[in-house]
């Protein structure tokens, strides 16, 4: 009997088609892991595109619904990327882009860690709320190592006009982060349930996950009436916030910092004749921004006249940011000095935890290879205490730039007395970006975590004032002097979040690391299984979602 022939155009056997389709899909979800980071990032200040998260994890859960955990991986990196890309862009305006795009892709490994587990995890029952505790513990490591960490551009920190905003006083960000995570991962298995019913599977499983969204969603409106505990009557104070600008933008700014100083002062003095001629208010205290004095007022007597004068001239105490040499003679301090007329520095703060790779340069002789801009990197030494100074009798809370993105931080202050927090900032080494809005927005959110006012100062902008419900009640442009000053109410009530400090992080981290060990025992026990159907289906379908 003669042997069959083979149509060379006949259609491809349905061994063979799967290949092709697992190609094509693998390209789809490549770029739709890239496209969910851009939205993610699009969601950020200065836009107010708060909507914008939760459609941008409804595209990353669906990318990373049963994948492997190493697919997982590699999309999660290029979530990262097209999140961290654009967000830090801010990083490498004045050292070039190599720097900023090592950190960016650094900083996408931890988003492909999460990632992964995200896909492991989403096997599950219920598996948006395990994806969403596990993207909680890739922030919680993110914001932690490697020296110290990066919180810069958690999920929650891009909330600050969105009606989840209130979940901050309740579990601080992790909690925010958690509930936009959720939302958006629980709208995509509802359309996907609504679409595309796995065999056998009624419509109406879809009802869980929608009751996930709809969950989410309320999270913020059920929040805001959650009251904060009152420990004393609210009361209210005159503050100032002065932005004196800097003659000119970039690293070599430093090179004037007696015209910064002059700025300062001026800005104060004139603040003080619109005081006499009843323009404003007569403040009770003045915040000045971070590096406003560059010049060692304990050791320059001139530079210490002028901050004397501009004090007196307004007659309050002026918070100062200035740099300070150590006894050691070769570490500084970043620290903010509270400055009285005729008296000098009563009280000083040190910046707690400083900067990597900007203020200090760790494994400095290692780093120092790579690029010449390791030279410019500071020998700053963290300073002790809670954060907190006396100001005409009012504890302010003082966390000094990027000190604001760290939970532990700001609770320490609040957890110490603090009724108002100042937020004193040099923002302009990095020009005219997104970077001083990003951090305004991270002030916004700490307002509501903590049920404080906050003062914004910097040197260029944006400064502002801002009520203990996140709104900006005033603000300044970027790179032009101005002055902000008005009654700002003191509260020394205790939200739910500031008590419970890091529990609701670690609650969550602990779900979505037991999720992760629940689901990987899961898919070991169904690999010694091979004969089972379900375990079939797994397979095949990790191998084409591998691509």
């Amino acid at each position: 009997m003669a042997a069959p022939t083979v149509d060379p155009a006949a259609e491809p056997t349905p061994a063979a088609r799967p290949s092709a389709r697992s190609r094509l899909s693998f390209t789809a979800r490549l770029l739709a892991a890239a496209t969910a980071g851009g939205l993610l990032y699009l969601s950020f200040p200065p836009r107010t595109l708060w909507w914008l998260a939760p459609l941008a994890f409804a595209l990353l859960g669906t990318v990373l619904r049963g994948a492997r955990a190493r697919a997982g991986l590699g999309y999660g990196v290029l979530f990262g990327l097209g999140f961290l890309v654009p967000l830090l862009s801010w990083t490498g305006g004045y050292v070039g882009p190599l720097p900023w795009l090592v950190l960016a892709a650094f900083e996408a490994l931890f988003l492909g860690v999460a990632g992964a587990g995200m896909a492991v995890v989403s096997r599950l029952p219920v598996a948006p709320l395990w994806a969403a505790a596990v993207w909680v513990v890739g922030e919680a490591v993110r914001g932690r190592v490697p020296f110290g960490g990066l919180p810069w551009g958690r999920a929650g920190f891009g909330q600050p006009d969105g009606p989840l905003l209130p979940v901050a006083a309740v579990g601080g960000v992790p909690l925010l982060s958690f509930v936009t995570v959720l939302a958006g991962l629980a709208l995509a298995e509802t359309v996907r349930r609504l679409v595309r019913p796995e065999p056998g599977t009624p419509r109406r499983a879809a009802v869980l996950p929608a009751g996930l969204v709809i969950a989410a969603l309320l999270a913020g409106p059920l929040a805001a009436l959650v009251p904060a505990t009152r420990t004393g009557p609210d009361r209210a104070v005159t503050i100032a916030a002065v932005q004196g600008n800097v003659p000119r933008l970039g690293l070599d700014f430093n090179a004037q910092r007696r015209a910064v100083l002059d700025n300062h002062v001026r800005e104060t003095e004139r603040l003080a004749a619109d005081v006499a001629a009843g323009r404003a208010p007569r403040p009770d205290l003045v915040i000045w921004p971070e590096n406003s004095s560059d010049i060692d007022p304990l050791r320059n007597g001139d530079a210490a006249a002028q901050i004397d004068r501009a004090a007196a001239a307004v007659g309050a105490p002026v918070l100062v940011g200035t740099v300070l040499l150590n006894p050691d003679g070769r570490t500084t301090s970043n620290s903010a000095l509270v400055w009285a007329a005729g008296a000098g520095p009563v009280e000083r703060n040190d910046k707690r935890r400083v900067q990597p790779f900007g203020e200090y340069l760790p494994w400095r002789s290692f780093f120092s290879l790579f690029s010449s801009y390791a030279d410019r990197a500071g020998y700053f030494v963290p300073g002790p205490g809670p954060g907190v100074v006396s100001m005409a009798g009012v504890p302010v809370g003082v966390a000094i730039c990027w000190e604001v993105a760290f939970d532990d931080l700001v609770a320490e202050s609040v957890a110490a007395g603090a009724t108002v927090l100042a937020v004193p900032s040099n923002n302009a080494t990095f020009g005219l970006s997104e970077m001083t809005y990003q951090q305004l927005a991270m002030s916004r959110v700490r307002a509501v975590e903590h049920d404080r006012s906050v003062i914004v100062a910097t040197t260029s902008g944006v400064s502002a004032t801002i009520t203990p419900d996140g709104t900006v009640t005033a603000g300044t442009g970027q790179f032009v002097p101005g002055t902000l000053v008005g009654p700002t109410v003191l509260r020394s009530t205790t939200t739910l979040a500031t008590r419970l400090r890091s529990v609701p992080e670690w609650v969550l981290a602990a779900l979505g690391v037991a999720a992760v060990g629940v689901a990987g025992l899961g898919a070991r026990r169904g690999r010694g299984r091979p004969g089972s159907a379900p375990a079939a289906r797994r397979d095949q379908a990790g191998e084409n979602e591998d691509g």
